[in-house]
């Protein structure tokens, strides 16, 4: 007894509604959990129904059931009704299957998988691509159209609340059309094994009212808000420019536009640091910098272990000081 209520804990432990295909967000997989049930519901009732014919067969005198009876039950139980249920979940599937419609003016994400974190940037129409890294945000009740590539090897795109897996080839663009249905904030995973750090391959989604993403869109357009006069963070994009990090990341509004790593524009305003595995703390920005592959095996960051802890802090405290101005 007591091990069967320590197993139903640990599988109680797995149940979440921010990483969950049980806890929809999005349309999609509002309809796939709708159809999983149904057809789960006729297999169910399809085998139930075997299983009370055989116990019926064998509990029945001898000679109760002749040929012809034998036969009218084959045909009934064996075709007919198998075939009614297979047709009508059937013609409920087919809809449920069709795409959700996109148009041009809709909003693109176009989103890049690297060993080990998300490349992102979002195409409106209204202004210049907006670029950042592992997050995604995505306005409530609009038809948003993901484009999704690779740069390195097969990784696979996965929100479990809101769609469907889809892979992300090299080579390749694949399009995953959603609408999100609800306001929070849930999180997304690489469900295609890449890597030593693959299980440490995620990304937060922020599902936010039209109105709300809107303005976030506008405000992460403006120049980069940095403090003024504040001499430790003068001393942090010192640091962070005299130990080569601009050769590898971009940080709007200064003079680092490098394409190689992470987009570090409004890093203060990030919810995790490293693809999700870390909350973005001064202290664990400052230990990733300095280590990274202790935190994320196989990455392509180099440590910077000759950097002293003090001045990592200086650099990390000016990261986190990056945030958009608010939108006029």
């Amino acid at each position: 007894m007591r091990k069967s209520a320590a197993a139903c804990v640990l599988l109680l432990g797995g149940c979440n509604t921010h990483q969950s295909a049980l806890a929809p967000f999005g349309l999609e997989a509002r309809s796939t959990l709708t159809l999983t049930s149904v057809l789960t519901f006729g297999a169910v009732f399809i085998a139930l129904g075997v299983a009370l014919t055989f116990v019926l067969a064998l509990r029945a005198p001898e000679g109760r059931l002749g040929h012809a009876g034998g036969m009218r039950l084959v045909l009934w139980l064996g075709a007919i009704v198998p075939t009614v249920v297979l047709t009508l979940l059937l013609v409920f599937a087919l809809p449920a299957m069709r795409p959700i419609p996109s148009e041009a003016k809709d909003l693109r994400i176009h989103v890049e998988g690297e060993q080990f974190w998300w490349r992102v940037r979002y195409e409106d129409g209204g202004g210049a691509p907006l670029s950042s890294a592992n997050e995604v945000r995505l306005p409530v009740g609009r038809t948003v159209v993901f484009e999704l590539t690779a740069t390195d090897v097969i990784h696979s795109f996965w929100i479990p609340g809101l769609a469907g897996k889809m892979d992300m080839i090299p080579g390749r663009t694949h399009r995953l059309v959603v609408k999100a249905e609800k306001p929070g904030t849930y999180r997304g995973v690489c469900a295609e094994f890449c890597g030593l750090s693959h299980a440490l391959m995620a990304f937060d989604v922020i599902a936010m009212e039209p109105a709300a993403f809107d303005t976030w869109l506008a405000s992460a357009r403006q120049p980069v808000r940095r403090a003024q006069g504040q001499g430790a963070q003068d001393r942090g994009a010192a640091l962070f420019s005299r130990n080569g990090c601009g050769a590898c990341h971009t940080v709007a509004g200064t003079e680092h536009d490098a394409r190689i790593g992470p987009d570090l524009s409004r890093f203060g305003e990030r919810l995790t640091l490293g693809a999700g595995i870390l909350k973005p703390t001064t202290a664990n920005t400052a230990a990733f910098i300095r280590d990274p592959h202790a935190f994320k095996p196989g990455a392509r960051m180099p440590a910077y272990a000759a950097m002293s802890e003090h001045d990592a802090l200086l650099v990390a405290g000016w990261l986190k000081s990056l945030a958009p101005k608010e939108a006029e």
